[in-house]
C-alpha cells in the first residue's frame, strides 16, 4: 500500500525539501520580491547526495535519530520517565556505596579535608557519567531534548531567536566572494565588473562555464576579461541573447543542473536516506533516459514534462545543454519565447519547417530513416522492402541534383510518374552519374505496377505530408520554410515540434517517429559531446520503433537521454514493451496505471526482503492432572479453550510495488520512479508527491 498501513513520527527538521531560494530575474523586479542574492545561492550547501535527491540546502539525515524519530510521544516520554528514576536512584545508592568502598580502603578518613572533597566530587562525577550513558542511552534523552526542550527553551529564551540564527548564518555565506576564482585566476577587472550589477543564476553559471574553457589555454584568459568587461552579465550569451525563461518555476539549481519535481514522502517503503527530501532530477539521471506511464489527467504533463523541458532550456541559455521537446500543439510544454525554434506542420505562421533528411549522413541513411518513420507499426514486416525502394529513388535523386527530394518529387518518384523519371534520368546524365545508379533505377522500375511494390505503398504514405495545410514544411529547394536540420545538436538550441495531432493525426505520429529516430541518430553522431542532449516527448505511443528503442540504450554514453511519456504500455507494439523497459534506467509509473503494466513495472523493480511475523495458536495440552482438570472447567464454563501462542519471525521475499498496489493505492499527485544515474548507481522505487 501507499503507506504501508503504518504512520510513523519523523523529524522534519533534519532533513526535507528546502525554501526556494529568493530571487529576482536580472532587470526586473516585481511585487516587491526580495532580490536574487548570488553570494547567498553560489554557496549554499550542497552536500553529497545519492541521486535523485535534490541537494540545494539538503541535509542529511542521522539514522540514528530517524530511529528515535519514529518513537510515538507518549511511549518516549513515558520510557524517558522511567530510565530518570531508576538512573536517580542508583545514583543515589551508587554513590553511598562508592563513598562505602573508598572508606573501607581508607581514602576518606584521610586527615586532608580537600582531599575528602575532591575524592567524593569524583565519585559523584563518575556515578553521574555513568547513569548519562546507560540510562540516557536506553530512555532516549537525546531525542527529548532535542524534540522537546529545546524548542520551549528557544521560545522562554526569544521568540526570534531561530530567525536571528539563520540571518547570521547568511550574513556568513554572503561574505563568500563567488567570483573568487575569476580574481585568483587574473581576471580581477572581470570581476569587479560582474561585481557591480545584477547577475543571475543563468549567467553565472554560463560566465563560469566560459572561464572553465578559458583557463584550460592562458591565452584565452584576455579574451575573456575584455567579453566580460564589454557586456558584463550579458558576456557569452546565448545565441538567442536570452537570459532568462518567462514565467520560470523556482525550484531550479542550475549550479548541479537539477530541477525539484517534488518531495520523497516519509514511508518505509522509501529508503531512509531518500525520505522527507526533495525529489530532483538532473543530466546525470536523465542521462540513462526515463519512462513515465499513467492515463491522461494524471500530471505527466505538468509535473513531469513541462518541469523537465523548462530545466533544459535554462541549461541550454546557460550553455550546458540542448533540448528538443516534442508534443501536440495544444500541450502544455511551455511557452513558444521558451524556444529558439519551433516547428508547427500545419501551422501556416509557423517560421521553421523540418528537414525530413536532417540528422543523416549519407543518402542511404537518410532514406532508410525515413523509410522507418513512414510505416505504420502494423507494417514494419514490409520495413526491409521500403528502405531499399526508398534508397533506390533518394541516392539517384541526391547525385542528379545535390539535394534530396521534396515530398512531392519523392512521391512521384515511388509512385514512377513517366515525366519524373525521365527528367532523373537526363540529370544523371548530364552529372556524369547515370552509370553508377543506372542499376538502382531499372530495380524499381520492374517493382512498378506489382501487387507488392514497395514504391506504392510509401507514394500512399507521403500523401499524408502532401497536403495543403503541410506547404512548405518539408521543402528542400528553398522555397518553403527554412528547415531545421536535427544533426545541429552540439549548439544550445531549444526547439520544441508542435504536432497536428487534431487535424491530421496519422501525418503526427509520421512525424513524432521521424523527429525521434533523428534525434537518436543525430545524439550518437555528435563529435563535440560536451552538451547534454536530451529529448521529452510528450506522447511517446507512436514515436517507438526498434530502431528507436535501440538508439535510447546507446544515448547513456554520449551525454544524451530522453524523457518518454505513454498513456499505457498497450499503446506500444508487444515486442517492443520488454526492450524498451530494458533500454531505459528510469522508471515511473503515476496513478490508475492498468494492471498489465503495472506488472512490467514490477517485474522490473523486483522483491526485497522483509521481516513477516506469524503467530500460531495451539490447544494447550501441557500440565499435570490438576491444570487439565482447570483448562476442563474453564472451557465448560467460558465455552473457549485454553490455547499457547507461537510467534514465529522470519525474513522474506517480497514485490517492492505489487502491480495491484500501483494500479489501484497510489495517492492522486503522487508517482513511484526508480532511478539509475550514468555511473551506475541505482535507487530503488520512491514514492515521491508530485504536488509541492
Amino acid at each position: 500500500m501507499a503507506h504501508d498501513g503504518a504512520h510513523h513520527h519523523t523529524d522534519r527538521t533534519t532533513t526535507g525539501p528546502p525554501a526556494p531560494m529568493p530571487r529576482q530575474r536580472p532587470g526586473t523586479r516585481t511585487g516587491g520580491a526580495p532580490a536574487f542574492d548570488l553570494p547567498t545561492w553560489a554557496a549554499a550547501p550542497r552536500p553529497e547526495a545519492e541521486p535523485g535527491v535534490y541537494r540545494l540546502g539538503y541535509r542529511p539525515l542521522d539514522p540514528e535519530r530517524a530511529e528515535a524519530a519514529q518513537v510515538a510521544a507518549w511511549p518516549l516520554l513515558l520510557r524517558a520517565g522511567l530510565n530518570a528514576v531508576v538512573g536517580w536512584l542508583v545514583y543515589v545508592y551508587g554513590v553511598e556505596l562508592a563513598e562505602a568502598g573508598t572508606t573501607m580502603i581508607g581514602v576518606l578518613p584521610s586527615k586532608s579535608a580537600l582531599v575528602a572533597t575532591s575524592v567524593v566530587l569524583t565519585l559523584n562525577v563518575l556515578v553521574i557519567g555513568v547513569v548519562i550513558k546507560l540510562f540516557g542511552r536506553m530512555g532516549r534523552w537525546p531525542e527529548v531534548w532535542r524534540r522537546y526542550v529545546s524548542p520551549l527553551l528557544s521560545r522562554a529564551v526569544t521568540q526570534e531567536q531561530p530567525a536571528e540564527e539563520g540571518v547570521a548564518v547568511a550574513q556568513v555565506v554572503r561574505r563568500l566572494d563567488p567570483w573568487g576564482g575569476l580574481r585568483q585566476g587574473g581576471a580581477a577587472e572581470a570581476a569587479g565588473r560582474l561585481e557591480g550589477e545584477a547577475v543571475g543564476d543563468v549567467d553565472y553559471v554560463r560566465i563560469q562555464r566560459a572561464w572553465e574553457s578559458a583557463q584550460a589555454d592562458p591565452a584565452f584568459v584576455p579574451a575573456f576579461v575584455e567579453q566580460v568587461v564589454a557586456r558584463g552579465g550579458a558576456a557569452f550569451a546565448h545565441p538567442s541573447e536570452s537570459r532568462e525563461l518567462a514565467d520560470r518555476a523556482e525550484r531550479h539549481d542550475l549550479l548541479l543542473g537539477q530541477v525539484c519535481l517534488g518531495t520523497a514522502q516519509d514511508v518505509p517503503k522509501n529508503p531512509l536516506s531518500h525520505r522527507a527530501a526533495g525529489f530532483a532530477l538532473d543530466p546525470a539521471v536523465l542521462g540513462t533516459s526515463l519512462l513515465a506511464v499513467g492515463p491522461a489527467g494524471t500530471g505527466k504533463t505538468a509535473r513531469l514534462a513541462r518541469p523537465v523541458a523548462e530545466a533544459l532550456c535554462l541549461q541550454a541559455l546557460a550553455g550546458t545543454a540542448c533540448v528538443v521537446v516534442v508534443g501536440a500543439a495544444d500541450a502544455d510544454l511551455g511557452p513558444d519565447a521558451w524556444y529558439d525554434v519551433v516547428i508547427a506542420p500545419g501551422d501556416p505562421a509557423s517560421v521553421y519547417g523540418l528537414d525530413l533528411y536532417g540528422a543523416a549522413q549519407d543518402p542511404d541513411e537518410a532514406a532508410a530513416r525515413l523509410a522507418e518513420a513512414l510505416l505504420p507499426d502494423e507494417l514494419t514486416a514490409r520495413a526491409e522492402n521500403a528502405r531499399t525502394a526508398l534508397q533506390q529513388v533518394v541516392g539517384p535523386f541526391h547525385a542528379a541534383y545535390a539535394r534530396y527530394p521534396g515530398v512531392r518529387e519523392l512521391r512521384a518518384l515511388l509512385a514512377g510518374e513517366p515525366d519524373v523519371l525521365a527528367a532523373l534520368v537526363k540529370a544523371l546524365g548530364v552529372a556524369g552519374r547515370l552509370a553508377v545508379y543506372e542499376r538502382d533505377l531499372e530495380h524499381r522500375e520492374r517493382q512498378r505496377g506489382r501487387a507488392d511494390d514497395p514504391g506504392a505503398l510509401l507514394a500512399d504514405r507521403l500523401a499524408l505530408l502532401d497536403r495543403p495545410a503541410f506547404e512548405g514544411a518539408f521543402a528542400t529547394d528553398g522555397t518553403g520554410r527554412p528547415p531545421f536540420a536535427m544533426r545541429v545538436l552540439d549548439h544550445p538550441l531549444r526547439v520544441r515540434v508542435k504536432l497536428p495531432e487534431r487535424s491530421h493525426p496519422e501525418a503526427a505520429r509520421m512525424l513524432s517517429r521521424l523527429v525521434v529516430g533523428q534525434f537518436v541518430q543525430a545524439a550518437g553522431a555528435r563529435t563535440d559531446r560536451s552538451l547534454f542532449a536530451g529529448l521529452v516527448v510528450d506522447d511517446a505511443s507512436a514515436a517507438l520503433d526498434a530502431t528507436a528503442v535501440r538508439g535510447v540504450q546507446r544515448m547513456r554514453g554520449v551525454n544524451a537521454g530522453a524523457v518518454l511519456l505513454l498513456r499505457t504500455l498497450v499503446d506500444l507494439p508487444e515486442a517492443l514493451r520488454a526492450p524498451l523497459f530494458g533500454a531505459v534506467g528510469c522508471r515511473m509509473a503515476f496513478p490508475g496505471i492498468a494492471p498489465w503494466d503495472g506488472r512490467l513495472f514490477s517485474e522490473a523493480w523486483g522483491t526485497h526482503l522483509v521481516q513477516e511475523t506469524a503467530v500460531t495458536h495451539t490447544p494447550d495440552t501441557s500440565g499435570g492432572v490438576v491444570r487439565r482438570a482447570g483448562r476442563l472447567g474453564r472451557r465448560a464454563l467460558s465455552g473457549t479453550a485454553a490455547q499457547t501462542e507461537s510467534v514465529t519471525t522470519r525474513d522474506v521475499e517480497r514485490l517492492r510495488w505489487s502491480p495491484s498496489d500501483l494500479a489501484h493505492a497510489l495517492p492522486a499527485g503522487h508517482a513511484v520512479v526508480s532511478l539509475t544515474a550514468v555511473s551506475g548507481e541505482q535507487v530503488p522505487p520512491l514514492l515521491v508527491d508530485l504536488r509541492g
